[in-house]
């Protein structure tokens, strides 16, 4: 294996078509695709800080390494690649790859990353912008944390534990979602999906998990969540209250206390949802909204 070692790069194209090599301790500084068309690389302790590092690379292991704010759109097109113990500043990283490993790295600039990827594997990852993820396929990640909205957008198969999402608009059009032992807080969770899955989880949010078709839900608590399952499928099992349910479409609701359960006939057959709860403070069959308008007609 060809070793590079502590070599300060510029200039485009600097290691351009490289295989089999050792890079360590190099700064690829100005000069747009420093390794692209590159193979079999393991690079530990670099920075990149510059536009498009890895492009069309196969076989790549980085590790210890800085992709600095300008080393932005930085691994496009790529087949399997570890990352690990790495902070990837610059947005818009990881597009049209497969075969990713992401451990112990943090991304402070998120904004649309990881699109339209598939056989990703996150641990220990920390996110922060909007768009993460969006059209992904084959997804597992283990103790992660996101601040940002519009999340996995489209993705497929994905598997989700022990994390954390401050998310709106989170699993938007996604088929395939299970998430255990998390807590998510986002407005408008889950909508115009298929086959979401919540075990053991905590949820916060304003007309959450609406449009769903099949969406199963188990020992599960909802704070501040109101709104919920409107027009959805579900089998759902809520500990303690949910402080209002609108217009599910069908399945079975399971809770300590509703707040407010509102059905109404007009939109959904109210025999196709069985409603067991220890308590329901009131019920009606319209929202706030349209109860307005009405007294507005009047």
């Amino acid at each position: 294996m060809k070793e590079i070692n502590q070599q300060s790069l510029s200039g485009e194209r600097a290691l351009f078509g490289t295989h089999d090599a050792h890079i360590s301790y190099c700064t690829f500084g100005d000069g747009e695709s420093p390794l692209k068309e590159s193979s079999d690389l393991v690079i530990d302790n670099c920075l990149f800080k510059w536009k498009y590092p890895l492009w069309y690379t196969k076989n790549v292991t980085i590790t210890n390494s800085t992709l600095f704010e300008m080393a932005r759109a930085g691994i496009w097109y790529v087949d399997n690649i570890s990352v690990s113990d790495t902070v990837i500043e610059a947005p818009k990283n990881f597009r049209r790859a497969r075969g990713i490993s992401l451990k112990n790295v943090s991304f402070p600039n998120a904004s649309e990353t990881l699109w339209s990827c598939q056989d990703i594997e996150m641990n220990q990852v920390t996110a922060k912008g909007d768009y993460f993820a969006m059209n992904c396929k084959n997804v597992k990640a283990e103790n992660f944390t996101l601040v940002g909205n519009y999340s996995f957008d489209g993705g497929e198969n994905i598997e989700i534990r022990n994390s954390r999402m401050l998310s709106r608009d989170s699993f938007w059009n996604a088929e395939n979602v299970t998430v255990y032992d998390s807590f998510i807080s986002g407005e408008y969770l889950g909508w115009n999906s298929k086959n979401i899955t919540l075990i053991n989880c905590t949820i916060e949010s304003l007309q959450g998990m609406c449009y769903i078709d099949n969406l199963v839900m188990k020992n599960c608590r909802l704070i501040n969540t109101n709104l919920a399952f409107e027009y959805s499928q579900a089998d759902v099992e809520i500990i303690g209250q949910v402080d209002s349910v609108f217009n599910p479409r069908g399945g079975i609701i399971k809770a300590d206390r509703i707040g407010e359960l509102i059905m109404d006939g007009r939109r959904v057959k109210l025999d196709q949802t069985k409603i067991e709860a220890g308590e329901i403070g009131k019920t009606s069959d319209r929202a706030q909204w349209e109860r307005n308008e009405d007294s507005l007609r009047l």
